[in-house]
């Protein structure tokens, strides 16, 4: 006759937070696929931002960062402070997952996403423009 445990039963040690429940995401993915650069004091690295939500990221490196190794994401003109948390190997890329000291605001979030959409825009801006000078004969 036991009960199931209600999902405030389930939330982390302090968290408020009734929306929680263990084994599931706490906050929504951002797909993303912009330059990054993951630092840590070991190595500097630049890495496509693959995710990023307001507790953590993932992050595609040619190798990657060992589990349990602190560093930050710069991306843009933000450092996000965090510790790997998962390293996965491919055949061409590893895929290293962190999770950020403290949640970054919402507002961040929207922030990269609109560096994401204007970064798209200017790059595809970029190879039509050198596009043009190459097909012209401009250096």
């Amino acid at each position: 006759m036991g009960s199931e445990p209600s999902s405030r039963d389930l939330s982390p040690a302090g968290s408020a937070d009734p929306e929680f429940v263990a084994g599931r995401r706490s906050a929504a993915r951002l797909r993303l696929a912009i330059p990054a650069r993951f630092v840590s004091i070991y190595s500097q690295q630049p890495c496509i931002l693959l995710d990023l939500s307001i507790t953590g990221a993932r992050m595609a490196l040619a190798q990657p960062a060992a589990c349990g190794q602190s560093g930050y994401l710069a991306v843009g003109r933000m450092e996000i402070f965090g510790m790997v948390v998962r390293a996965e190997r491919g055949p061409d890329m590893a895929v290293n997952a962190m999770t950020f000291d403290d949640p970054i605001p919402r507002d961040a979030v929207l922030a990269i996403r609109s560096f994401a959409e204007g970064f798209e825009e200017r790059e595809h801006r970029a190879l039509r423009d050198q596009v043009r000078r190459w097909v012209t004969g401009e250096r």
